[in-house]
């Protein structure tokens, strides 16, 4: 049986040297297409021979796929200084800024460039057994992009310390195979990975091409043991027959609110298996993970002694760890050079009531719609819609008005469309809600989309 890390170890270990300490053998990470054995990961390079020679260089990883940017992460951490992991939708225009902000010396993957960037490029190569390295190891630093960036990119920079620090020690006598409709390539997604890698287990990766039912399918025939998702996700799978493809022995989710009605449709659906939503962010890091199945946290949690200090200020949730990002990158830190304030908090711009002995999530602070200076958390009225048992999924937003600034609508994917389950809908509402949260008019679609982070698309109408 392996030794467990110590703290000093896990702090100055490498990827590489983690993943060993947990056991390689009959581990692998697969996408459908390729499958790559965690032996072969640590033990062979696909950047034909330019490893060393990228030691102590600031590195952009943008891959077309998920499996190459994790092979990539795994070969260069330690070796270069800092690395840059580019998510999926990041838009070629804006690769100058990224180059700009980041430092970025090199650029590695399998995406061309179409234009003169000003950097070399490392294409992947087919994999061949890697050499002997003398290059000596150091601290890679490495930056993630924040969820829901427009314009500019805005990137923060953390430790692969901070990042594991919520990870439990691997555990040689379960192996977990774990499966995620995350992206790796954005925080949540990595947060699976590394539980994969480093938790002595092997993964399942989503490709963009793939559908939820196909996943789904591909998930089960694999024995996926750890399922993770945003609740749009979940929705969104709970929706396909697919779904019973998969018995998972430990379902999560993170990323978006999980409001009661997702929790209890996942019980119904794996009874027994246990169901945990965490909470975590880019900037802010791991926080906390709830198991009791209902929504929201114990009121308890915020002061109580532990890694994760916690605290509510001016209605938001605030954060204090070594888990959180040590400070953003580039313009972004010219437009807020403290990510944390004096007391070494984030702020994480989530908005929480509580009620009782528990914290509520309400939404977002800038996410708030205001109805002639009202204020109304978009998410508060979803909780509301999402618990009648024909609802799958909604979205609320507010929709421009001449008089009062903005009005409340909704749209609904349902089992049925007519004017009584609207009525219903609307009743439902107005039971729990002021009115004016009450949506105007609630419209009946298809689906919702889902942007590529695994959350609803906000937008005003």
């Amino acid at each position: 049986m392996n030794a467990p890390h110590t703290n000093i170890e896990r702090r100055t270990a490498c990827l590489a040297s983690r993943i060993s300490q947990a056991g390689g053998d009959g581990r692998w990470l697969w996408d459908g297409v390729r499958e790559v054995s965690i032996v072969s990961a640590l033990s062979e390079t696909r950047l034909g021979g330019r490893r060393d020679a990228l030691a102590g260089k600031t590195v952009l990883i943008r891959t077309r796929d998920q499996l190459s940017a994790a092979l990539v992460l795994i070969e260069l951490d330690s070796v270069a200084k800092r690395l840059i992991l580019a998510p999926p939708d990041l838009d070629a225009a804006h690769l100058p800024f990224v180059i700009e902000d980041g430092g970025v010396e090199v650029i590695v993957g399998d995406i061309p460039p179409t234009d003169d960037l000003g950097v070399e490029h490392v294409p992947l190569t087919d994999p061949a057994p890697r050499l002997r390295s003398s290059v000596a190891h150091r601290r890679s630093e490495w930056v993630m992009f924040t969820s829901g960036t427009t314009g500019r990119p805005k990137m923060v920079a953390h430790s692969l310390h901070g990042l594991t620090g919520a990870i439990p020690p691997a555990d040689p006598d379960d192996p977990p195979v774990w499966g995620t409709f995350y992206d790796v390539r954005r925080y949540g997604g990595l947060q699976m990975l590394l539980r994969a890698l480093i938790g002595g287990g092997s993964m399942i990766l989503s490709r963009p091409d793939e559908s939820t039912g196909d996943f789904l399918a591909r998930l089960g025939q694999r024995g996926v043991t750890h399922l993770s998702a945003t609740p749009s996700h979940w929705r969104k799978a709970l929706m396909s027959p697919a779904i019973k493809a998969v018995a998972p022995r430990y379902l999560r989710l993170s990323g978006e609110i999980a409001d009661q009605a997702v929790l209890d449709n996942l019980k119904a659906m794996f009874p027994g298996t246990p169901v945990g939503h965490a909470y975590a962010s880019t900037e802010a890091g791991v926080g906390f993970e709830v198991n009791d199945g209902l929504e929201g946290f114990p009121a308890d949690f915020i002061g109580r002694p532990g890694a994760v200090a916690m605290k509510v200020q001016d209605g938001s949730l605030r954060l204090r760890s070594f888990r959180t990002a040590s400070q953003y990158v580039g313009a972004a830190a010219d437009l807020a050079p403290d990510l944390a304030d004096g007391d070494g908090f984030v702020d994480t711009g989530d908005m929480v009531e509580q009620r009782g002995e528990r914290f509520y999530f309400a939404g977002r602070r800038g996410g708030i719609i205001n109805v002639g200076g009202l204020k109304i958390h978009p998410e508060e009225v979803e909780a509301v819609i999402n618990r009648h048992p024909a609802v799958r999924m909604s979205l609320v937003k507010g929709r421009k008005n001449p008089i009062t600034g903005a009005i409340v609508v909704a749209e609904v994917v349902a089992d049925g469309s007519d004017e009584t389950l609207r009525d219903q809908i609307l009743s439902d509402c107005r039971a729990v809600l002021p009115a004016f949260k009450v949506p105007t008019s609630i419209r009946f679609v298809d689906q919702l989309t889902v942007t590529a982070g695994g959350k609803l698309e906000r937008r005003i109408a």
